[in-house]
């Protein structure tokens, strides 16, 4: 309720102002610290006052008595403290918001029938998922799942780099070099098997003979040059190594889990002209110069060139990309694409040359994040490979079977079988991978620290997620009707403190959506774990009377759809015990 609230207390502030012959701009709608009781306040006292020539307070009280507080359904009072109006709940704030969370899609959003491409992670598929990348896939798939609880129309894409040179020297070694030439593979999966001709690929054109690398390099040159020229037969060749390592990457993704709608490869955007016509309109811009035998962009605001074509008539990934770009505002309201901050140069050259296309670049917007580091010994490195982020899962995993199985008490292990545990790990274990990740704000950089991140009792994804199997095992005691109970009986502060809290899970929803911010989700579950944790220390639920009890279980089954949802939101499991 707390979004239908806010509308209705803007609606009633802008009727104040008019009657009052104030400006309407700023309403200075926003929410109170959590000592002041109220659910929202305005400061536009604070703007108003050097308008009008008076005190805050004053006119923070002359707009208070303006407002007709029996015509509001949501507000039950209008107070000034300071220069601030607060607007407080009313009963109808609370029992909607019982009613309302009770409901399996409380959080959703209603459809606002606009279509948003979010693209991720998009690695190389040169090898295994790497754990420094492995915010990339974390942090988009959650942006995607807030947009589409938001209320938009989300396709999850993959931008397949399939036409530059890594692909190229790893198509010319997979048909060179012989298996029995390379080491036993990591894994017994796709991409640790491809990625040994890979290295070895590489490992030659930067030791071997330089006449035997003069004519690699030949053939490799050829295999660029065939993609250009629209050779099938190439395509045909580098197809069978990047979809055999994207097929081995799309599992470890599942783990996460991250899942796409759509693999685009950018030879796609080769194959069907768009590079060749981009490139002829790229040409007659005013800032197209040839210069070091290569077209560039000579564009303002930046000291770099953008190179969109070399001298052998080739273009470079970010001609491509911009095709891709291009393709993408054809076919979607918005785009958002989630990137390493070594990328930001090339995304706002990309966005600079688009608008000079004539592209409306209001369209896209960045998602930008920083690195992902392990604490130093913190898990064991396969030599020359680093951390691969199955390896850091399966860490996960087997640290949460540990943690699970050393809290199960007598009556826990005669209740879990051995499936269950492992259920249970595997939820436990990602889920706090992911929500370490996810809960930072993406520019920061991190380290991941494993007794934080499977902390119980810190704020961290076990303690959120214990949270929702607590409410499921206490609903699945009782068999109770989550929608029969009445709000009257809720009057304690700690009850009234949680609904509040319930309240705000939409307007997290849009606001989290509107900034690209999923983090914020995060961090309302924790609120939301530590409000639950006090309303049950200090509000006995079985031990109630009939009418209180009933009352007390719903408000259980509204923070169990509640922690459950929000925790969808960013791609964490919520498991039902624990």
């Amino acid at each position: 309720m707390f979004l239908q609230m806010r509308a209705e207390v803007e609606d009633a502030l802008e009727t104040a102002l008019e009657t009052l012959d104030l400006p309407t701009a700023d309403l200075g709608v926003e929410e109170p610290p959590e000592d002041v009781d109220a659910v929202l306040a305005s400061s536009a006292a604070f703007r108003l006052a050097g308008e009008i020539g008076a005190p805050p307070p004053k006119v923070a009280a002359d707009v208070a008595d303006a407002i007709d507080v029996g015509s509001l359904t949501y507000v039950s009072a209008v107070t000034t403290q300071g220069p601030y109006v607060n607007f407080l709940p009313s009963d109808a704030y609370f029992a909607e918001t019982l009613d309302a969370a009770t409901d399996d899609d409380f959080g959703r959003l209603p459809d606002r029938e606009t279509s948003v491409v979010v693209e991720h992670t998009s690695a190389n598929p040169t090898g295994p998922v790497h754990v420094g990348r492995a915010r990339n896939p974390i942090i988009g798939d959650a942006v995607a799942r807030v947009l589409d609880y938001a209320g938009y129309d989300v396709d999850r894409h993959y931008y397949v780099n399939d036409a530059g040179r890594q692909i190229a020297v790893f198509t010319w070694a997979y048909e060179t070099f012989e298996e029995s030439d390379l080491p036993e593979p990591e894994r017994d999966s796709p991409e640790y098997e491809m990625v040994r001709y890979y290295r070895k690929g590489n490992s030659f054109l930067e030791d071997g003979d330089a006449d035997e690398v003069e004519t690699a390099e030949a053939e490799i040159q050829a295999i660029l040059q065939g993609l250009e020229e629209g050779e099938e037969e190439t395509y045909e060749r580098v197809a069978e190594v990047v979809d055999t390592v994207l097929g081995g990457m799309q599992t470890t993704l599942g783990r996460l889990p991250a899942e796409f709608d759509e693999f685009v490869k950018e030879t796609r955007f080769m194959r069907d002209g768009s590079t060749d016509e981009l490139v002829d309109r790229l040409k007659e811009l005013d800032c197209a110069v040839y210069e070091e035998d290569a077209w560039q962009l000579d564009l303002p605001d930046f000291e770099k060139n953008l190179v969109f074509l070399r001298s052998d008539g080739t273009s470079l990934y970010t001609t491509r990309d911009l095709a891709h770009h291009e393709w993408k505002f054809d076919n979607y309201d918005r785009a958002v694409t989630v990137l390493g901050e070594d990328h930001k140069l090339q995304a706002d050259q990309l966005s600079a040359a688009l608008e000079l296309l004539g592209n409306d670049t209001d369209q896209l917007r960045q998602v930008f994040y920083s690195w992902v580091n392990l604490p130093e010994g913190g898990m064991s490195t396969r030599e020359g490979t680093g951390i691969d982020l199955d390896d850091l899962l399966d860490e996960a995993i087997a640290r949460a079977r540990e943690e699970v199985e050393s809290r199960l008490d007598d009556r826990s292990r005669g209740e879990l079988d051995e499936d269950d545990i492992e259920r249970i790990a595997h939820q436990v274990g990602i889920g706090a991978v992911r929500y370490d990740i996810v809960s930072k704000q993406p520019t920061k950089g991190i380290t991941f620290e494993w007794d934080r991140a499977l902390d119980f009792e810190a704020q961290s994804a076990p303690y959120v997620q214990y949270i929702h199997a607590r409410c499921c095992g206490i609903l699945d005691e009782t068999g109770a009707d989550e929608r029969t109970a009445s709000f009257d009986h809720l009057d304690e502060p700690e009850e009234r403190a949680l609904l509040r809290v319930i309240a705000r899970f939409p307007a997290v929803i849009d606001e989290a959506a509107e900034d690209l911010q999923p983090h914020t989700v995060a961090t309302y579950t924790r609120d939301l774990a530590e409000t639950f944790n006090a309303f049950y220390r200090e509000c006995p639920v079985l031990d109630a009377d009939e009418e209180t009890r009933a009352a007390r279980l719903a408000l259980v089954a509204s923070t169990r759809h509640t922690v459950a949802n929000a925790l969808d939101a960013v791609g964490v499991a919520a498991p039902t015990s624990m």
